[in-house]
């Protein structure tokens, strides 16, 4: 095992750091490192170059490359720059090429080279210039911090949701400060930055100075900053040679590290491994590298040329003109933190297959598991791919790179669900599909639905939406004719500005919501011209606009209806204003004047003239409450005779009867039933032999019997006629004379009626006198 071990440098007791080639570059670079602009992506990500930045010994005539190359230096793309001058590079998290700009502005690049997009960092920016920038990255994305000629801060969080944030101003600071990063604490970005010995903390609305705990005294500046890859620690290199690390918080030393030299480095950056207890900081000069800790001694690397670091998740990724490497801590089981060389993990899967024979009841799963990971690791790092992801950075992997038919290979010998798998690889050919602007919109549609089909868990929609984002319209709704999911073709085509398309398909999914949706954008959209013909020709659409309308916006009902010339409508829309909206009996008159004439329009003569009626019943009830006080108004025809019945106005409620052309029957009935309410008995007498009743006398005897008053109700029993007589005497209890008129009629029905009233402790003779009739009845 000595030549598996020879490489292990110690640090301290505890610790073993390792660095091993990944790639011998080949990529021909003709400048060194120190000329170029560098930024490389994190978990084996690509690496950019913007060779020949603007420098006052280069020639103005010559103009910049932008070149993107794989972590093994295979050439993904080259353009010449032909912006402005750029202050910084920086990848995001999406791996997007962030290119700040001189003055502010940040132009995305994909990562073969293609334009995406550009935002300004705002007019401050622009008016002072910048004079740094960090691109960063947090829970919320990746985030741009600038440095101003003004020696102020503006920041952005995310740069896929751009919020920009100034910074509020540090006291004192006359120039730019010797060192400064950005820092993540509590989902919140803050600025860190050294002012001579002085630490400042900057946030969205305060400056707070910062006291390190346990710092070496004599320290008059701070030289570099490194902030760790979780943001969770921080190290400073001072102007006397010491290194001081500790938390991000500011609460806690973790130690501190005299490396004997002051000449500020290049770069310096954590090296640290998931769940381990050792912490570790890189520190690069022209020549060396030294990695230090919590230990008196150090790590010393001799560097054979210029060089760039870059801080992973387990380790350190270091690169030059010639070489590729990887320094981290060498984990301490081999086998289940997966070495990151392929050998040794070749080596470690064997020795695990030979010893896993002697246990007993070993599970196989989490070997065979390992082995495939291992395998598709050595299968990605190859140099043709160049991703040098180690076991740590695994999950973190994302298909960015085109290279498709791997990506499907890899997860069909791992068996992934399909929904997981190659359903998501597909769509991500297909976003990329729809940028080769060189093709018709119909070839790239007819291609992307030959390859994807009915693919479970392919969103045609997300596919139309990176076509709409290229700028290619036509081609998002060519896509959008295959997403089976109504809900997902309308909300795009609404982006896209095509909302009577997007109204014809929210229709033909029966959604109501949906045309809703669709419907209140097409009114914020249209004039209101434009918008009432578009329903028009969509029934169903205007029949639902029609029903929000009569909860949400009664004054656009009544347009649709004057538009359409629904005089029908129009007039059911002011009866009900005429109740609902006014208050006053001159506006309540004036909507129902208005609603006979729509009525009269829409020929409808029965509307028009209950119409009509409803306002005279209206002046007569304010000309009663003026004359007799009481409550009139909304009374309806028969409640206001009624009322003034019982106010004992008989003969204005007999007038607004003829008024009103109520029938007599009716009226006697309303005139029956309140003056038996009132129990006025003697004007009830009288009304009856005011001439002959229209609706009998019968209701006389009901009406009192209702009231308990069997003494009146025998008074109008006698003067019903002979068909209602039985009937009339049963109901004020003269059982006796009921049977005697029942056999006088000789009527079965009238004498079955009297017999179920009978008792038989007091009624056996009536009993007896009808069973003879009915015997007598049936001899003849």
């Amino acid at each position: 095992m000595d030549c598996y071990t020879a490489n292990w440098n110690p640090l301290g007791d505890s610790a073993f750091y390792r660095k091993y080639e990944l790639y011998s570059m080949d990529w021909d670079l003709k400048e060194e490192l120190r000329d170029c602009l560098v930024a490389a992506a994190p978990y084996g990500g690509p690496i950019a170059l913007l060779r020949n930045p603007w420098r006052k010994e280069k020639a103005a005539s010559v103009r910049p490359v932008l070149e993107i190359y794989s972590a093994s230096g295979m050439p993904l793309a080259s353009l010449m720059w032909k912006s402005g001058p750029v202050v910084s590079l920086g990848w995001s998290a999406e791996e997007e090429l962030l290119c700040v700009q001189e003055d502010g502005v940040v132009l995305v690049y994909g990562l073969h080279g293609d334009f995406r997009r550009h935002f300004s960092m705002g007019n401050e920016v622009l008016q002072n210039r910048v004079l740094d920038a960090r691109i960063f990255h947090t829970e919320l994305g990746s985030g741009v911090a600038i440095l101003t000629g003004a020696h102020r801060f503006t920041l952005s969080a995310n740069v896929s949701d751009l919020k920009l944030r100034r910074m509020p101003e540090v006291p004192g600071l006359q120039s730019a400060p010797s060192c400064w990063t950005t820092l993540c604490r509590d989902r919140v970005a803050h600025i860190l930055l050294a002012v001579g010995p002085d630490l400042y903390l900057l946030d969205h609305a305060t400056c707070s100075p910062v006291t390190l705990p346990g710092l070496a005294p004599g320290v008059s500046s701070f030289l570099q900053m490194a902030v760790s890859f979780t943001s969770r620690h921080l190290a400073l290199f001072t102007d006397t040679g010491y290194i001081w690390m500790g938390t991000a918080s500011f609460k806690e030393k973790l130690c501190e590290f005299n490396c004997n030299i002051r000449a500020p480095p290049k770069q310096m950056v954590w090296c640290s491994r998931p769940r381990s207890k050792e912490r570790a900081v890189v520190v690069a000069w022209e020549r060396r590298l030294m990695v230090v800790g919590d230990t008196p001694e150090s790590i010393q690397f001799v560097l054979d040329e210029d060089s760039y670091l870059v801080p992973e998740l387990d380790g350190v990724r270091i690169f030059s003109r010639t070489t590729h490497e990887f320094l981290h801590e060498v984990p301490g089981e081999a086998l289940t933190r997966a070495p990151g060389d392929p050998g040794q993990g070749l080596l470690g899967t064997t020795a695990a297959s030979f010893g896993k024979c002697f246990l007993d009841r070993f599970p196989p799963d989490s070997f065979v598991r390992m082995c495939q990971d291992l395998r598709i690791l050595n299968a990605i790092r190859d140099y043709h791919i160049g991703i040098p992801l180690t076991y740590s950075q695994y999950p973190q992997v994302l298909v960015l790179r085109r290279l498709y038919p791997l990506a499907i290979q890899i997860c069909e010998y791992l068996r992934l669900p399909e929904v997981q798998g190659v359903s998501r690889i597909l769509a991500h050919w297909a976003c990329y599909k729809v940028q080769q602007k060189d093709v018709s919109d119909e070839d790239v549609a007819r291609a992307i639905n030959q390859k994807l089909g009915d693919t479970p868990g392919v969103s045609y929609s997300d596919i139309a939406a990176r076509a709409y984002g290229c700028g290619r319209t036509e081609l998002a709704i060519k896509l959008l004719e295959y997403e089976p999911r109504s809900g997902e073709q309308v909300p795009l085509l609404l982006k896209m500005k095509r909302s009577k398309l997007a109204l014809s398909k929210a229709i033909e999914s029966g959604d109501t919501d949906l045309v809703f949706t669709v419907l209140l954008h097409l009114k914020n959209e249209l004039n209101r011209g434009d918008f009432f013909m578009t329903l028009r020709n969509q029934p169903m659409a205007l029949s639902l606009y029609r029903q929000f309308c009569k909860h949400q916006e009664l004054e656009t009902l009544k347009d649709l209806y004057n538009q359409d010339d629904n005089h029908q409508e129009l007039g059911s829309f002011h009866i009900r204003a005429s109740y609902t909206a006014e208050e006053h009996i001159e506006g309540r008159v004036a909507a129902l004047q208005k609603a006979a004439e729509a009525f009269n329009k829409a020929k409808n003569d029965f509307a028009a003239k209950a119409t009509e009626d409803q306002m005279r019943l209206l002046r007569l009830q304010r000309c009663l409450e003026d004359e007799l006080g009481g409550r009139f108004l909304d009374l309806s025809v028969h409640d206001t005779v009624t009322t003034l019945i019982l106010g004992g106005h008989n003969k204005r409620a007999e007038q607004v009867a003829r008024d009103f052309r109520i029938p007599d029957k009716r009226l006697w009935w309303l005139k029956l039933t309140a003056l038996a309410d009132l129990e006025d008995w003697e004007e009830l007498e009288k009304f009856s032999k005011s001439k002959k009743s229209p609706i009998g006398y019968l209701p006389f005897v009901e009406i009192c019997m209702k009231q308990h008053n069997k003494y009146e109700a025998k008074k109008y029993a006698s003067r019903v006629g002979p068909e209602q007589k039985v009937k009339a005497l049963l109901l004020v209890g003269d059982v006796a004379q009921a049977a005697d008129v029942a056999i006088e009629h000789r009527n079965e029905a009238e004498m079955s009626l009297v017999l179920s009233h009978c008792t038989g402790a007091t009624d056996g003779a009536t009993v007896d006198k009808i069973q003879r009739a009915r015997a007598q009845a049936q001899k003849k």
